[in-house]
């Protein structure tokens, strides 16, 4: 079962750029197992940084991904009974650790032509390079966590920010994700004085608005723990499609 045959059951409806993408990942491969809970495929063409991938759908069913010499290291490149559990455990065994898991939210189709009919309000722009002073001044008043968490910069592919009496409050920037994809990746940074106001929840709708009108699915994502964030997603209109995780830098595969 593919992803997009999998989203007719307890599903929304994605776009299906996203659909393509995601299945590309996991079934362009060799697959050496399938069954209504659990598959896992070989590929040789994983990057260094995803030569193992873990997808669970929002409907539950589970997807991995591995290089050839990760499977043949782990005893998972031969075709046998498997389920999600024994996966992870052989990967634990030959040290093998995943990062930990992201939630994926896009808007599904319904949710999109919200979005597009959406009539936002307040001191609302696009940010440019001229603004540069202001954009410095706002990073300034974040923490260094914060910062990293929310990968915000005034020179990525496109950027929005919020202002309060003419300061710039909460700012969201994005950048195509992948390589050959038209799907655009987004952080978003409000500062804590101004949180709860709605400014968030404003920049991550124009910015969204942003991609579609230059023909790129938005893609917002977040640590399974962040309830914050996941709120925000939510509030926004976006919709999980599922948990993401890739092999941890730590490895010691």
């Amino acid at each position: 079962m593919t992803i997009e045959q999998s989203r007719v059951n307890h599903m929304p409806i994605f776009s299906k750029t996203i659909t393509d993408f995601w299945r590309a990942q996991f079934f362009n491969g060799d697959v050496i197992y399938s069954d209504e809970a659990f598959t896992l495929a070989i590929s040789p063409d994983l990057s260094e940084n995803s030569r193992v991938m873990v997808l669970e759908t929002a409907d539950g069913r589970v997807m991995a991904v591995l290089t050839p010499a990760l499977a043949e290291k782990a005893g998972l490149d031969q075709r046998q009974d498997l389920s999600e559990l024994t996966f992870r455990r052989k990967l634990n065994e030959v040290g093998v650790t995943l990062h930990g898991a992201d939630y994926l939210f896009y808007y599904s189709e319904a949710e999109k032509n919200v979005l597009l009919q959406e009539n936002l309000e307040g001191d609302l722009r696009r940010l440019t390079e001229q603004d540069d002073a202001l954009f410095s001044v706002f990073k300034s008043s974040a923490s260094e966590q914060d910062l990293d968490d929310a990968y915000v910069e005034l020179d990525h592919w496109a950027v929005f920010g919020s202002f309060e009496q003419n300061r710039l409050v909460s700012a969201a920037s994005m950048y195509p994700w992948k390589n050959q994809t038209q799907i655009a990746d987004l952080g978003v940074l409000t500062l804590t004085p101004f949180r709860g106001k709605g400014h968030a929840r404003k920049v991550v709708l124009s910015i969204c608005k942003y991609a579609y009108d230059q023909g790129y699915e938005p893609q917002y994502r977040c640590q399974i723990d962040n309830q914050a964030s996941t709120s925000l997603a939510k509030a926004a209109g976006l919709t999980i499609f599922g948990k993401w995780d890739v092999i941890s830098p730590d490895s010691t595969d």
